[in-house]
């Protein structure tokens, strides 16, 4: 730009800024700061206890109160991709993400997570109850705050206490249904509360270096590999019978009981492989297909409720 007097002329040789530098986000970036794939879980398990429930929502309604809680679980990760930008950059799983690469500038992330909590939250009180909202600002808080701000970076028992956030959608689902919580619905709770240290201490083993360099203190980087991989055994003992325990309480049929202990035997498998891994494996093949059977496992526990959820409706029960 060159100025003369009061005018202002362009100079022909000047760069001009285009569009892609003053702005590099796209759509696909706030979609990612949603963490679509924890989003989907979270879908399926409030969905889970929205069904469960012994009290039958309008179709709409469930419909928008199930979208609410999704958008409730997008607006805590973006908070959480927001606060932890900069352990991102340094971990090779993380470092693609929207904020580190600077696709999403931090105060952007911000502002989108904080909106999409309040529009979760309001959404939620208008469709169902306004217990089930309070819970779901609870849960969002709980995970941002408490988690991210605290204890991620704070303890190596960040992922069992901050597992209840990701544990809290079941019970959030049932409160929109029927405006308060159960005992079939803290059972939900503890089977992802407890599925939550084995599937992420698996990942941290493997991911050692990742976390270490980012200044994480996860289990296997503080106890080290063996007392991980112990602990990795104890909790999945204690899970795969809780799994089954809807069967057993009678809260679901015959189909969940079987795929539910179908599905427990083979996590312990997967565990007791861990268990007998070699400090210093570098391949960490035990650990890898633990962390990916896991998946499977919660996946196919509470698809198997809905399926057993709707045999009942089909046969009358």
């Amino acid at each position: 730009m060159i100025e003369v007097g009061e005018l202002t002329l362009v100079d022909a040789q000047a760069p001009i800024a285009s569009p892609a530098a003053i702005s590099l986000s796209e759509p696909k970036d706030f979609v990612a700061l949603l963490k679509p794939r924890v989003m989907s879980l979270v879908v399926l398990t409030a969905l889970t206890g929205l069904v469960v429930a012994p009290v039958t929502m309008h179709p709409t309604l469930a419909v928008i109160s199930i979208l609410a809680i999704a958008i409730g679980a997008g607006a805590a990760g973006a908070l959480n991709m927001w606060y932890d930008a900069d352990i991102d950059a340094m971990m090779t799983r993380t470092a693609k993400r929207p904020v580190p690469t600077g696709r999403v500038s931090g105060e952007a992330a911000l502002a989108f997570g904080l909106a999409l909590s309040l529009l979760s939250v309001c959404l939620l009180g208008l469709a169902s109850n306004w217990f089930a909202a309070a819970f779901l600002a609870f849960t969002i808080f709980f995970y941002a705050v408490v988690y991210t701000m605290g204890l991620k970076r704070s303890t190596p028992q960040n992922i069992v206490i901050g597992g209840a956030a990701g544990a809290f959608p079941p019970m959030i689902g049932y409160a929109a249904a029927t405006g308060t919580v159960s005992p079939e619905s803290i059972i939900l709770f503890l089977i992802i509360f407890l599925w939550t240290p084995p599937h992420f201490w698996a990942l941290a083993l493997f991911k050692l270096r990742d976390y270490g360099t980012a200044n994480v203190p996860m289990l296997p980087n503080v106890a080290g590999e063996r007392a991980t991989r112990i602990q990795i055994f104890a909790y999945s003992l204690v899970l795969a019978p809780v799994g089954v325990a809807p069967f057993i309480l009678g809260y679901a049929g015959p189909v969940y009981g079987a795929a539910s202990i179908l599905l427990g035997l083979n996590f312990l498998r997967h565990a007791f492989a861990v268990l007998k891994m070699a400090d210093g494996d570098a391949k960490m093949i035990p650990a890898k297909k633990l962390f990916g059977f896991s998946i499977l496992y919660l996946f196919g526990l509470f698809a198997m409720l809905l399926v057993d959820a709707a045999l009942k409706v089909a046969l009358g029960g």
